[in-house]
């Protein structure tokens, strides 16, 4: 890839002549951001990726980490996000992972390098880039990736989803039911947790996500899961893992699944004593920040010279 950086205030010509700011040249919605890097640093780029019924909005203080260390950050939304339940059922994983594809083919000619880093699913979402599209990735973040839901605040019910809920789809039976989520809504530091769960379920579904996961959504994400374990020996790039020891929607073993399965990559396992599922935005999201920038200089052959935690 190679390509000029965009600075903070550059524009992009549009077919029609016109001048779109480098936002509008790249998001393809409202909801998605774009943070132009500067200088060398700038000619890496990191692409952001939400998780299940979340928002690119949990991603943005590390945005914000990441791009006061130079680099271009762009935060994509997947497909069936930040809307109503029902713009989510009509999705399935292949059009969640096409938005990401689809976003880091946008980000890919503006750098010379690229970065990809999910929280949840979205850290399932970032192995599936590496695994399908090699050429598009230097390295991988996988924070509190999610291959079940297996964490110490899940109903039992859950655990058995993967068996019982395609049944229960063949048969047409629970397309608008949902597994509400429970407290602490993975969310460790209680005043935070109150501030989102208020927005959750005021509606806010663009700022806050929504306050449950869809049956059938599950499904899906069971199938992606299955299909990126079953092909983590395809990971050639490095990847950074961050997980809490007390996760409460999954645990350790989904991160060490992946220490397990890329062979053939270094892996680099950080665990949390401070923090439940949410990392980027719960008490040790400072840590997060600071080791994930300290991965991507790595990998662009930065020097790791600032502190850029928010």
């Amino acid at each position: 890839m190679s390509a000029v950086p965009l600075s903070a205030g550059s524009v992009a010509a549009n077919d029609d002549g016109t001048f779109a700011s480098a936002a509008d040249s790249i998001c393809i919605t409202p909801h998605e951001f774009f943070l132009p890097g500067l200088g060398t640093a700038g000619r890496t780029g990191v692409l952001l990726v939400h998780g299940l019924t979340g928002t690119p909005n949990e991603m943005r203080l590390l945005a914000r980490g990441l791009n006061r260390a130079g680099f271009s950050v762009y935060a994509v939304q997947l497909a069936g996000h930040c809307g109503a339940m029902e713009d989510l059922l009509g999705t399935r994983w292949q059009d969640w992972y096409a938005s990401v594809e689809a976003g880091a083919e946008r980000l890919a000619p503006r750098v010379d390098r690229l970065v990809v880093a999910g929280l949840s699913m979205g850290a399932v979402l970032s192995l599936a880039l590496a695994e399908e599209r090699p050429e598009l990735v230097d390295g991988v973040t996988a924070l509190s990736v999610i291959f079940r839901y297996d964490g110490w605040s899940m109903p039992f019910y859950t655990r058995l989803g993967g068996v019982l809920l395609p049944i229960l789809r063949a048969l047409g039976i629970g397309r608008h039911r949902v597994f509400m989520e429970q407290p602490p809504y993975g969310i460790k530091d209680e005043a935070l947790r109150r501030q989102v769960v208020g927005r959750m379920h005021a509606g806010d579904s663009a700022a806050a996500g929504l306050p449950g996961n869809p049956w059938w959504s599950i499904i899906e994400m069971n199938a992606l899961s299955r299909r990126v374990l079953s092909r983590l020996s395809a990971v050639r790039v490095p990847c950074l893992v961050v997980h809490a020891r007390e996760d409460d929607v999954a645990t350790v073993e989904n991160a060490r699944a992946i220490v397990r399965g890329v062979r053939r990559a270094p892996v680099e396992l950080v665990l949390l004593d401070d923090s439940y599922h949410m990392v980027t935005v719960d008490r040790q999201r400072r840590t997060v920040i600071r080791r994930t920038v300290a991965f991507v200089r790595g990998i662009a052959g930065e020097p790791d010279l600032q502190d850029t935690a928010a």
